[in-house]
């Protein structure tokens, strides 16, 4: 049975890569380090700011490094206070699609800034349930994260789908045991190739592909 729907939130929802790239950026000009976007997609997309910083800060200590993710942090919300935050319509129309099947629909982003987004975007009021940064401990590829989210909306693991566009968001759901689509955003299938589908945009999916997902 499919019954829920698990949305990441940076660059399936919103896209607020743009935004964090540049964050990351400026923050590890700080440290003299030349950060690049195929740096962003190998070490940081889709996983907490201080396991990102870690990634590519390796001689700092964890206070160090809870330092550096917190600049990044602070150059991130000065960017959305200032920025628009630009949103795919083709994944708003498929939640908007899937809540008229009755499909419970979650939020699950390893961004503490998630509820920000959502408020400032105006799509807050299309989830059932967020989880975010501040309520799990160990990131993604741990499916923590993924597993909150269907304990929140009361469904099994089986029941469930995930859209992820990153590496390890895709290996989090599939070490949740969640049928997972990727979502493919820098022409470059490969890289998410453990998925049960990917896509390059969520216009590609409907409620009846979803379903036979889950008859596989």
């Amino acid at each position: 049975m499919f019954k829920a729907a698990i949305f990441d939130l940076d660059g399936v929802i919103v896209d607020t890569v743009p935004l964090h790239f540049q964050a990351w950026k400026k923050m590890f000009a700080e440290y003299s380090i030349d950060f690049t976007f195929d740096d962003y997609k190998a070490k940081v997309d889709g996983i907490p700011r201080y396991d990102g910083a870690k990634a590519m800060l390796t001689d700092l200590d964890d206070s160090q490094i809870e330092e550096a993710g917190d600049r990044k942090q602070e150059f991130f919300l000065e960017l959305i206070k200032k920025e628009s935050i630009p949103i795919y319509n083709s994944s708003i129309d498929l939640i908007k699609a899937l809540k008229k099947q009755s499909v419970q629909i979650a939020v699950a982003s390893s961004s503490k800034n998630c509820k920000k987004i959502l408020n400032k975007a105006g799509l807050i009021n299309f989830m059932d349930a967020i989880v975010d940064g501040n309520d799990f401990k160990k990131g993604k590829p741990d499916p923590e994260i993924f597993i909150l989210a269907a304990g929140k909306l009361q469904c099994a693991y089986s029941e469930c789908v995930v859209f992820e566009d990153a590496t390890l968001g895709v290996k989090a759901a599939i070490n949740a045991n969640m049928v997972c689509v990727g979502i493919d955003r820098y022409n470059n299938p490969k890289r998410l190739s453990e998925a049960d589908l990917v896509v390059d945009d969520l216009s590609k999916v409907d409620n009846k592909i979803l379903e036979g997902l889950f008859k596989k």
